[in-house]
Formats: structure tokens, C-alpha cells, sequence
């Protein structure tokens, strides 16, 4: 079945134009395609080179293709080989790429290279634009992401112990992370490292750095990939044992490591949503097409049985939402104003519709919808993750009642206009 994208008149041409343009190379090259370029994976060791190869090379097909159409990277600005979009278009683009799992990488972005190619770009110098982010644009480079540790609450990036001493012109790094994003194929990580004591005057926000460091750099022990949902990953369990790196490898100046995090997080979990909304579309339209043709009980539809018509209203309901809270934000976001309790919001309520969504379409499909023959069991375990990652639900609930509180307290009631 394919999507369907049609011109929406409250958004510039522009933008509709990359709406359609990305669908267009969705339905036609990737839909068709998705056993082949990615049937394999889950056969692991046991794929033939042959059915490898034939992947990479369609991938590579599809990436001229998307190249061609001007449509790669909508991430980063046009300097940097990228579309140059606005946080808004990028927004409404995403949500027609995660309508097939994995598209978003056949257009440039991947994480976690898309939100450190971010990173880099904001706060990296012109020789560490040349040495790391031109070849992590062109696909010479991986990288990974290296900021949570096993002992220390993710959602603190401030409680972060990794530390990092300057002596003469190095950093020397110490300390163990563990889901570091996609540790394995890294030639590089950029990680978040204590550079001040707690005890030391200034704020807790100016005591961090993020730091490029190269894999093949000593003292970098990579412990394991952490298994997730039971099965083998590329999240690395590290232990950074006095690594030395060029001082130059910081990232912006010392102690906004904590403000870098929040750039890529923000803008990050408006991205999530997005691409939440994209697949909650995919496993809508598949749940529709089985309630309309699946017969049971003698010759009659699905369709006809009040049950699945909830189904259909209720994924109706949750998708809008979602869809309606996260543009809103964004559009707080873009326009400069306090995206905060938005932002918390969308991080919350959105995984949860997305697992509603995807749990009904497994429902009406049955046996069907646990097997491999279709996308639901790797939604469904990425909206439970997502309640999780970038931050769990309690903490993002205890920030919106403190913003709202605070905004009582100060005499003014809510403004839900705004």
C-alpha cells in the first residue's frame, strides 16, 4: 500500500514540494523494495554475500536517486552537502520518511550521525569540519554518541563522572559509558566528559565538555554491545581508561558540553515524534487495508464489526493528536518562543499513542502481526523505548508541572493559545 501525500494548502510550496518528492521516492523505490534491502538483516550470519551485495547496492541506487533529486540530508545546511532546511520543513519531512523503517538512511540521515554531524556543525571548528564532518556527510566516517553511563541517572546528564583533565594540550579521559549509539562501526565518538568538579564554583550546566574521540585511540576498551530486546546491538558498553586527545578535539569552548546535549535533544525529540508520526501512518493504513479485506465468520468483513470501527477512530484520534502537538511545538521552537512544557509534552504522550496505534494494528492482524512478514514488532518496541530514551516520561511529567506551577504561582494562568 502506498502513502498518501497530497499538497496540504496551510504549507508553502516549498514544502510540499519536498513532501511530495520524498513520498514519491518512498512508494516507488522503497516500499517495493523493503524485503530486499533489509529482509536480510534479521537472517544475521546466515545471509548470503550475494543477498548482502544486492542490498547495498539498491541502497546505493536509491541514495543517487535521492541525491539527484536534491533531497539528501534535509539536516544540515547546504555548506555542508545538505538541503538547508528550516526546523519546520525538516519536521513534515521526517513524517513521510519513518513511513518506511530505515528510509530516513537512504536520504543522509542516520543516527547517530545526523545529530552529531548537528553538533558539529554548531560548534565545530573549521579543521574539525574538514577532519570529521565532511567525511561523516559523505559516508566515509561512522560515529557514535557516547553521553550515559551504567551507574548514573541518564536523565542527569549532570551527574555524568567521566572525567576529563587537561595536561599541557590533551585531554586525558576516564571513565565507563554504556549505550554508546552505534559503538561498533564508530571511527569516532564524541563524548561527554566531567571537566570541573562538583565543588567548583559556577553553575552545574558549565562543568561539562563533549570531546571527538577516536576509536583507535588508546585506552578506548570497548566492553560489549549491549544486548536490547534480547537480541545483540551496536550500543557499546566502554570504558575510557586515561585516553589522551588533542585538546583541539573539544567541542566549542570548555563547559558547553551540557548546552550541547540540550541543543541536540530538543530539536532530537521533536524529530522522534516526527518520525512516530510516520510510522504510526504505515501501521494505520495496514491496519485499515486488513479490516477491509479479512473475512471471518462465513464471509463477512472486519469492517463491519463495531470492535475494528472503534479501532479505526480511536488510531484516528491518537494520530492527529500527536501529529497537531508536535507541529505546535515545532512551531514554538522555530518561531523562538519557550518550547519547554511543549517539548516535555510531545516526549510523553506521543510514544504512548504510537504504542496504541502499533498494538491495534498487531490486534486486527493476529498471528500475522508478531511475525516478521511485517513492520509492527520493531515499532512497537521502538515506542517503549522511546519512553525511555532522551529522557523518561517522569521526569518530562515533574517539568511540566513545574513550569505550569511556576507560571501560577507568578499570578498568571495558562495560556493553551500560545
Amino acid at each position: 500500500m502506498a502513502m498518501n501525500v497530497k499538497p496540504v494548502p496551510a504549507l508553502d510550496d516549498e514544502v510540499n514540494e519536498i513532501r511530495l518528492g520524498t513520498a514519491e521516492i518512498v512508494n516507488e523505490d522503497i516500499l517495493p523494495y523493503e524485503d530486499k534491502l533489509w529482509g536480510w538483516v534479521s537472517d544475521g550470519a546466515s545471509a548470503s554475500k550475494e543477498v548482502i551485495q544486492e542490498a547495498r547496492e539498491l541502497r546505493h541506487q536509491i541514495q543517487d536517486k535521492v541525491k539527484e533529486r536534491k533531497l539528501w540530508a534535509p539536516h544540515l545546511p547546504e555548506e555542508f552537502g545538505g538541503m538547508g532546511l528550516s526546523f519546520m520543513q525538516h519536521a513534515y519531512m521526517n513524517e513521510v520518511l519513518a513511513y518506511s523503517p530505515g528510509a530516513a538512511s537512504l536520504f543522509g540521515v542516520v543516527a547517530p550521525n545526523s545529530g552529531n554531524q548537528k553538533i558539529l556543525v554548531k560548534y565545530g571548528t573549521p579543521e574539525q569540519h574538514e577532519q570529521w564532518l565532511k567525511p561523516l556527510t559523505e559516508g566515509r566516517m561512522q560515529s557514535g554518541f557516547s553521553m550515559t553511563e551504567p551507574h548514573n541517572p541518564g536523565s542527569d546528564p549532570r551527574s555524568i563522572t567521566t572525567r576529563a583533565v587537561l595536561e599541557g594540550d590533551e585531554w586525558v579521559i576516564n571513565g565507563h559509558k554504556w549505550f554508546t549509539s552505534n559503538g561498533l562501526a564508530a571511527d569516532f565518538y564524541i563524548v561527554m566528559c566531567r571537566t570541573a568538579d562538583l565543588d567548583d564554583p559556577g553553575a552545574d550546566n558549565d562543568k561539562m565538555t563533549q570531546i571527538i574521540v577516536p576509536r583507535k585511540t588508546p585506552g578506548v576498551n570497548i566492553v560489549r554491545g549491549v544486548p536490547v530486546w534480547g537480541r545483540s546491538s551496536s550500543h557499546c558498553e566502554i570504558i575510557y581508561d586515561n585516553v589522551r586527545v588533542p585538546k583541539e578535539n573539544q567541542l566549542g569552548r570548555t563547559g558547553t558540553g551540557h548546552q550541547a546535549a540540550q541543543d541536540r535533544l530538543g530539536a532530537g525529540r521533536v524529530y522522534h515524534c516526527m518520525n512516530s508520526i510516520g510510522s504510526m501512518w504505515r501501521a494505520f493504513d495496514l491496519m485499515v487495508e486488513r479490516i477491509m479485506t479479512r473475512e471471518v465468520h462465513g464471509g463477512e468483513k472486519l469492517e463491519n464489526k463495531q470492535f475494528m470501527q472503534g479501532f479505526i477512530a480511536d488510531s484516528y484520534m491518537d494520530i492527529q493528536s500527536a501529529r497537531l502537538m508536535t507541529i505546535h511545538c515545532a512551531e514554538k521552537m522555530e518561531s523562538g518562543a519557550d518550547p519547554r512544557t511543549d517539548i516535555s509534552s510531545i516526549k510523553v504522550y506521543v510514544p504512548h499513542a504510537y504504542h496504541r496505534v502499533v498494538d491495534r494494528a498487531i490486534q486486527v492482524w493476529g498471528a500475522a502481526g508478531v511475525s516478521g512478514d511485517l513492520p509492527f514488532a520493531s515499532m512497537y518496541q521502538g515506542a517503549r523505548t522511546l519512553r525511555i530514551a532522551d529522557g523518561p516520561d517522569e521526569v518530562h511529567k515533574i517539568l511540566i508541572a513545574k513550569n505550569v506551577l511556576r507560571r501560577y504561582h507568578a499570578g498568571e494562568t495558562w495560556d493553551f493559545g500560545n
